[in-house]
């Protein structure tokens, strides 16, 4: 079993970075993939970023290649999404989320996560 909590979001100006973190409880986060969703209003809730348990390969959505950098701690049981060069169109609710069933591989697919956190708010003004 694994809780997850984010934090981290606000309301910034585009271009502005941010860091969102997702702190773990439970024994298997250090063995679980993790990723990073967000959902716009409307919109269905998207992959943006995942890092594997050893947290050696990640993979991102291409419209964040570049400016945001996923990461891990599993000494500390936390997960980061490091967020740049923020734009408009980022603006969403932010999830973070865990796969134990899928540890080595990053996947992009909302049902091999089995752990979700309640999300953050992210704004980006123009």
């Amino acid at each position: 079993q694994v809780t997850l909590v984010e934090s981290g979001g606000g309301l910034v100006q585009a271009g502005d970075s941010l860091r969102l973190s997702c702190a773990a409880s439970g024994r298997t986060f250090s063995s679980s993939a993790m990723g990073w969703f967000r959902q716009a209003p409307g919109k269905e809730r998207e992959f943006v970023a995942g890092i594997t348990w050893s947290g050696i390969n990640t993979y991102y959505v291409d419209s964040v290649k570049g400016r945001f950098t996923i990461s891990r701690d599993n000494a500390k049981n936390t997960a980061y999404l490091q967020m740049s060069s923020l734009k408009p169109e980022d603006t969403a609710v932010y999830y973070c989320a865990a796969a134990p069933r899928r540890p080595s591989t990053v996947v992009t697919t909302k049902t091999w996560y089995d752990y979700w956190g309640q999300g953050t708010q992210v704004t980006v003004s123009s």
